[in-house]
């Protein structure tokens, strides 16, 4: 285990997705609009016609990854959360229907359907940032 002490919040962006947005491509478009480097995704909900996240299907390595996807089904957001290190967002989610909940790694093309709502919180202290460990998976170290 690694710990990272942050030690200072910044600002909270609030982030309104519309019909026909892509969710994830709008949280980096914020998340770069206002320069954020470090922070998290507090919460996120709303409605998805359009989606795709990956989940793994092995306990070994490499991973063996699966992607979910939905076309034209209705779904809802239930949670969006995540690290945001170095300016990039490593996001997972919780959608539904009307019989099951699936969770996953958010990925690009997940289109708001009705609504979304995104809070980002920035923080500052201890700059992060991802690299590959020696089996390929991206940890999260000091930048």
């Amino acid at each position: 285990m690694k710990t990272f002490e942050q030690q200072n919040t910044g600002r909270t962006i609030i982030v309104r997705l519309d019909a026909g947005d892509d969710m994830l491509e709008s949280i980096e478009q914020a998340i770069a609009e206002y320069g954020i480097k470090d922070g998290y995704v507090a919460s996120g909900i709303g409605t998805l016609d359009y989606c795709v996240m990956h989940m793994v299907m092995t306990t070994g390595y490499p991973p063996v990854e699966h992607f979910a996807k939905w076309d034209d089904k209705p779904l809802e957001v239930a949670s969006i959360d995540g690290i945001i290190a170095d300016g990039i967002p490593h996001l997972h989610m919780v959608v539904s229907n009307d019989k099951i909940a699936v969770a996953g790694h958010l990925e690009p093309g997940c289109r708001i359907l009705y609504l979304g709502e995104v809070v980002i919180q920035e923080t500052k202290g201890q700059a992060l940032k991802r690299v590959k460990n020696d089996k390929k998976i991206n940890e999260l170290t000091e930048a």
